[in-house]
């Protein structure tokens, strides 16, 4: 069984970021992702548009070059799958990690084809497998969807969004654009605060001018074949429906988490306990990169804020090799 200096788990920018700089350091490592290359991005909706410019994307300060001020997810996903290809960067696709122990002063990774055995374990796992699922009956309906991809299928058809985030005004806007009567289901009195500023006044609009039904102060009660019940402020209000997108958010994979023996808070937040420093969690040898650090608090860490993890993790791996 080959042993490495440190494995990655996780092929996403933040994992990307981690592995280049081992490469720098000429450390010897491998990057195991369950997925495609960046696989989180790629599943993204196909014309989302991120918040951040194309510089606070990059890794590695390789540049990313971009026509438009914000890049999209296309451009995205092609400057990410030229640094893996340039530097040729040592990835497992489609490969799932099961279960990370110690043995001695190594980790013993088991994944769904193979073994392997590293001194050190990045775990930059994201969050957006797991949704925040209701609980609600009919949530189980084919009719019904936790990940939205484009509009087209929802044409002429009767749509409730659920939620107030980027994601679901994105997904009201373009499916509304495409031919869906639109009906939210928002949680909170308003619009969320979170979202994109050149989107939220269109969203608005929409509502206030009655194109997209809202309903806010309100949540799903339940989900039927051929409609949805909405518990409002002033009562249980029945509407016809085709299509559910419950785009409540996603979190991350917390019983992978505490597997590996990472301690996480007894709170609602669930964050998980590592050096604010170097990264390392309580498990010695195993450290966290990227959103995967804010337990619940999915908003905290994005790809601009998270970059420098990579450089802190293996200046502190680096360290400890001599």
């Amino acid at each position: 069984m080959q042993e490495y200096d440190v494995i990655i788990v996780g092929a996403g920018p933040i994992g990307l970021a981690c592995a280049l700089e081992a490469k720098r350091k000429k450390l010897s490592y491998l990057v195991i992702e369950k997925g495609a290359l960046v696989n989180s991005l790629y599943n993204y909706p196909l014309h989302m548009t991120f918040f951040s410019t194309s510089e606070r994307l990059e890794i590695g300060e390789v540049p990313f070059t971009n026509v438009s001020p914000k890049p999209g997810r296309q451009e995205a996903l092609e400057y990410y799958r030229r640094i893996y290809l340039h530097y040729e960067l040592n990835v497992h696709f489609h490969e799932k990690v099961l279960s990370i122990e110690n043995v001695g002063n190594s980790k013993h990774i088991k994944t769904t084809d193979s073994e392997y055995s590293s001194k050190n374990v990045i775990l930059a796992t994201g969050f957006y497998d797991i949704p925040n699922y209701l609980h609600i009956p009919g949530e189980e309906l084919a009719k019904v969807s936790h990940y939205y991809k484009e509009a087209h299928p929802y044409s002429g058809q009767k749509l409730v969004v659920i939620g107030a985030s980027n994601s679901s005004v994105d997904a009201a806007l373009e499916c509304w654009r495409k031919g869906a009567e639109v009906t939210m289901v928002i949680r909170k009195p308003e619009i969320g605060e979170r979202v994109k500023y050149w989107v939220k006044p269109d969203i608005e609009n929409r509502i206030e001018e009655g194109s997209i039904k809202a309903y806010f102060n309100s949540s799903l009660k339940s989900i039927s074949e051929k409609s949805v019940l909405i518990q409002t402020s002033e009562g249980e209000v029945e509407i016809d429906n085709d299509f559910v997108l419950a785009l409540t958010g996603y979190r991350p994979n917390f019983d992978f988490l505490r597997k590996c023996g990472i301690e996480l808070s007894k709170d609602a937040l669930l964050l998980p306990k590592y050096n604010f420093e170097t990264m390392e969690t309580n498990v010695k040898g195993i450290y966290l990169a990227g959103v995967v650090c804010g337990g619940m608090e999915t908003h905290k860490w994005f790809i601009e804020n998270s970059r420098i993890h990579a450089a802190m993790i293996l200046n502190d791996i680096f360290s400890k090799q001599k």
